[in-house]
This record gives C-alpha cells, structure tokens and sequence, in this order.
C-alpha cells in the first residue's frame, strides 16, 4: 500500500515537471516568435526607406542644372543621398543581421535591446530621408505649385484693378501712385516668367510671396484710400474752415475761447493732414484712418463745445441777472436789519441763537459778495469759459439760497414777534370788552346776594388784564410770557362771562320755580318745607342748588315741571 502511495507521488511529480518545462518551450516558442515578427517589420521599414523616391526627383533637377545655384544644391542633395544609401541603410542591415543572429542564439534579451536600438536609428535615417525628399519636392514641384498660385493671383490682380479703374476718381492725388504700384505688380508676374525660362525655379516661391504680399496690400489701398483721401481733402478741411469762421466770430462776440486752442489745434491737424497725404502718396497708410477719424470726432466735438458755449452764455447771463438783483435785495436786508438790530433788541427779547443765526448769516454774505466779485472779475477774462463760469455761479446760488433760508426763519421768528405784539394788544381790548359785557350783564338782574367766589373770579381776571397791560409795556418784550399773559386773562375773562350768564339763568329759573310751587305750599307739607330750604339757598346766593331743590320737590306733586318750567323761562327772555 504504502508502496502504491509512493509510486503515485512519484508519477504526480514527474507530471508537474514535465508541465512545466512544456509551458517554458511555449513561452520561449512564443517570444522567439514575436521577436522574429519585429525584425521582419523592421526589415520593411528598412526596405520602404530604401524605395523612398528620391532618385527619380533628383533625375527631375538633371533638365535645371544649368543655373549654377540649382546645380549646387543637386550636388549636395545628391551627397545627402549617398550617405542615406551607402553609409545608414547598409548599417540598418547590418543591426539587423545582429539582431537576427542573437535571436537564432535565443539570446532574449540582447535581441530585444538591439531592436530599440534599430527602431531608434531606422526611425531617425527614415526622418532624414523624408526630409531630403520634401526639399527636393519643394523644387521639382515648385513650377506646378506656384504655377497655380499665380494663376489665382492675377485673376486677384485683374480684379482689383478693375476695382480702381472704375473708381479712379475716389483716388485723387494718389492716383498716379496706386498705377504705377500696379504696374510694379504686373512686371513681377513678368519676372514669374523669366524665371521658369531661366530655370531659376528656386525663385519661384520668393516671387509669388511677393506679388501674394504686393496684392495684400493693395487691397487695403483699394479699400481705404477713398474714405482717407475724402477725409483728407474735403471733410476735415471744410470742417476746420468752418471751425475757424465760427471761432473767430464767437471770440468778436465776446466768447472765451482760449481754453479750446482752436488756432493751435487747427494748425496741427493740417500738419498731420499733410503727413498722412505725403505718405499715401508712397502707399503708406499704416494707422492714417484711425488718425484722420480721431481728427474728424476732434472737429465734430468742437461744433458740440460751441453749442455748449452758447448755451452756457444764455444760461449764465439769466441767471447772474437773477442771481444779482436777489444778492442785491438780500444785501440791503441784511444791512436794514443790522442798522435796527438794537432796537429790535430794546423791544423783543431776541434768544442768544437768533443773535448768532444773524451774525453767521452776515458773515457768509460778506464772503459771498467777495466772491461773487471774483466771479465778475473771471466773467470780464477771456480765459474762463461760460461754461465754467456757470458751474461756480451754480455754487454761489446755492450759497446764496441757504443764506436766504436761514435769513427768512430768522424774520420769520422777528416778524412773529411783532405779530404777536399786535395780535395780544387786539386781544387785550377783545378781553376788555368782554369783561365789560360780563359786569353789565350781572347788573340785569337784581340778585338778592353776589357771591364771593364771584367776586374772587372777577379780581382775578381784572389782574390778568393788568398783567398782559404790564407786559406789553416791558423793554424788550418777552413774547412767550406776553402769549401766556394773554392766553391766561382771556381764558379767566371767558370763564366771568359764562360763570355770569350761568349765575343769572339759575337765579332767575330758581326764582321762577319758587313762584310757580307757592300754589302747592298749602296742600303739601313736605313741598312747603323744601320750598322754604329753597329760598333759604336762593338768598344766600347758592342759586343753581336752590333750582335743584325747587325742581325735584315740584316733580313729585307735578310730573314734568322741569319742561314746563323752561319753556316760561324761553317765553319771559324773548
């Protein structure tokens, strides 16, 4: 058994080895293989290099190598080539050899080190190879290339000339320039010519670049020579002569114009006018568009400052008009006032801040009329613009309009004073006269007493009408203690009148209810009694308790007395 075991061991092993080194055939098969594969595409690339073209295009210059030049660069493309067929590509083929043979040896690792190698040198001799081919091309095309350049460029040519030819005119004094620029232009495809006949042909690409670049810039000759003579002629000239005109008349009417420097502005502009027309004249336009445009929005503008000039003037004239005839009034004012300021000081009791308020206002109007002088001074110099003028105659109105505000507040509060002065005096004969109508009325009835409180009422008020007669006679017045002087001798007043009116109705209403209750006294007891504390309240003066007592005693033998009552009452007063 054991025996078996072992035998069984032993064949296992023996399988595994075998697998083994079955799998290291395959993968070294495999290798040499894939190897082998990469020679073989290196080998082409060898052959594809060696079948490059460049004999059958070097056999094209042969028919060219007369002209000296082209027969030198033969030569060396030829040398060029010698060292590609003789030298590199037999030591491709001998790295291949190498190759080969270490991979026969299975020598892995050195085959795959030397494949690098070859694919470095077969991919730089390959370079070299198609860079000598396309320099070559570069000539044995260049005929048929340029040959169609050039056809495209005179059919440009014929084109842009039509262009000028139809409007010659436009062109003006560069006219001339811009023919014979054409002419220029049609004896280098004359040269083409010469060239191709004199197998000059490695100067056929120069020659069609520069007739390509001579076209280039005649088509923006074409195109903007017009718009630059126009302006340069006839535009910005009128305009400066009308600038001028303009100028010259608002400075005889008076204008500051200094500050513009039209003169100076004008003669510089015809300077670069000139420059720029000398330079068209040779072709060259490089930024004579963009400077005649900023010289015409130059121009253009200076028409809008005249305008704003003009304005300005009508508008500063108005308002320096206004502006004095107010600075004028205000400085008589100021100057009235500050003449009475002391006597208005002896008759109000002017607050320490309507003082200083005065004070401060006349001295932001003294420097106010300081530069209100300078500005007149500035209006007389030619140098200072009215639109100038009119921002700093802006400043001096709202200046002046501030001082005006804080001027009226503070009349305001004096004019107040002095209205309230009048108003207490009218008020006081009002007062007096209600007093008065307040004592003839309490002598309309005989009352059998006048009461005390009465009395007291109308002591007080005759004192208030003294204390507001007191006032009004103080130097200076103290017109918020003279309004509550008033206040308080008309309100004590008013009350006299009313507290007389009410004493006079209950006294008489009261003596009427007595009279009317005396036909009850017999009949009712309880009546007789309350009618009797009645009359005791009535000719103590205590009138308005009386009626109440009188009243309710009637209303309980005779229901709606009260009604009754007043309307007697209504009847006797009319």
């Amino acid at each position: 058994m054991k025996d078996n075991i072992l035998l069984y061991g032993i064949a296992i092993s023996s399988f595994t080895v075998l697998f083994i080194i079955v799998i290291i055939i395959i993968i070294r098969a495999v290798r040499k293989k894939k190897l082998k594969k990469e020679l073989d595409k290196l080998d082409v690339e060898k052959n594809k290099i060696s079948s490059t073209p460049i004999i059958p295009e070097l056999a094209k210059i042969e028919g060219y190598r007369s002209n000296e030049k082209l027969n030198v660069m033969y030569n060396e493309w030829k040398n060029r080539f010698d060292d590609i067929s003789e030298v590199q590509i037999p030591k491709i083929s001998d790295m291949l050899l190498e190759a080969t043979y270490t991979l026969s040896q299975k020598d892995y690792k050195s085959t795959i080190y030397k494949i690098a190698k070859l694919e470095m040198e077969i991919y730089k001799v390959r370079t070299t190879a198609e860079y000598l081919l396309e320099e070559i091309r570069q000539v044995t095309t260049s005929e048929e290339r340029n040959r169609s350049v050039i056809t495209g460029l005179k059919t440009r040519y014929r084109e842009l000339y039509d262009k000028f030819q139809n409007t010659k005119d436009d062109y003006g004094v560069v006219e001339e320039s811009i023919s014979l620029q054409f002419e220029n232009i049609a004896k280098r495809f004359e040269d083409f010519e010469r060239v191709i006949e004199n197998s000059q042909i490695q100067e056929l690409n120069q020659i069609t670049v520069s007739i390509e670049e001579m076209l280039d810039h005649m088509a923006v000759i074409i195109d903007e020579m017009p718009s630059i003579v126009l302006m340069a002629v006839t535009l910005i000239p009128k305009k400066m002569a009308d600038i001028k005109n303009i100028n010259d008349q608002m400075v005889a009417a008076g204008y500051p114009l200094d500050y513009l420097n039209v003169d100076y502005n004008i003669e510089e502009a015809e300077k670069k006018i000139n420059d720029i027309l000398t330079r068209a004249k040779v072709l060259n336009i490089e930024d004579s568009l963009l400077e005649l445009k900023v010289l015409n929005e130059y121009f253009e503008g200076l028409f809008n400052d005249f305008e704003k000039e003009k304005q300005a003037r009508k508008v500063y004239e108005e308002t320096l008009k206004s502006f004095d005839k107010k600075i004028n009034s205000i400085n008589k004012l100021v100057n009235d006032i500050f003449k009475q300021l002391e006597e208005i000081k002896n008759l109000y009791d002017l607050n320490d801040k309507d003082v200083e308020t005065l004070n401060r206002i006349n001295d932001e109007l003294k420097k106010l009329n300081v530069d209100y002088k300078a500005l007149m001074d500035h209006t007389s110099n030619p140098i200072f613009a009215y639109s100038k003028l009119y921002k700093e105659l802006e400043l001096l109105v709202v200046r002046l309009s501030a001082i005006e505000e804080s001027l009226d507040s503070t009349l305001d509060t004096i004019g107040s004073m002095k209205d309230d002065e009048a108003r207490a005096r009218e008020q006081l004969e009002e007062i007096k006269i209600i007093l008065k109508t307040a004592k003839a009325k309490i002598r309309e009835y005989k009352f059998p007493v006048i009461p005390d409180s009465y009395y007291v009422e109308l002591s007080e008020a005759q004192a208030a009408i003294k204390e507001v007669s007191v006032e009004l006679e103080k130097k200076p017045i103290t017109i918020e203690v003279l309004n509550t002087r008033v206040d308080t001798a008309r309100d004590l007043v008013l009350k006299l009148l009313t507290k007389t009116k009410d004493m006079i109705k209950f006294a008489r209403f009261s003596e009427m209810a007595i009279v009317y209750g005396n036909r009850y006294r017999s009949d009712y007891p309880e009546l007789d009694k309350h009618l009797s504390h009645s009359e005791a309240l009535f000719f103590s003066g205590d009138y308005q308790r009386s009626l109440d007592y009188s009243v309710n005693a009637l209303s309980k033998v005779e229901p709606g007395i009260y009604n009754k009552l007043i309307g007697f009452y209504e009847s006797e007063k009319n």
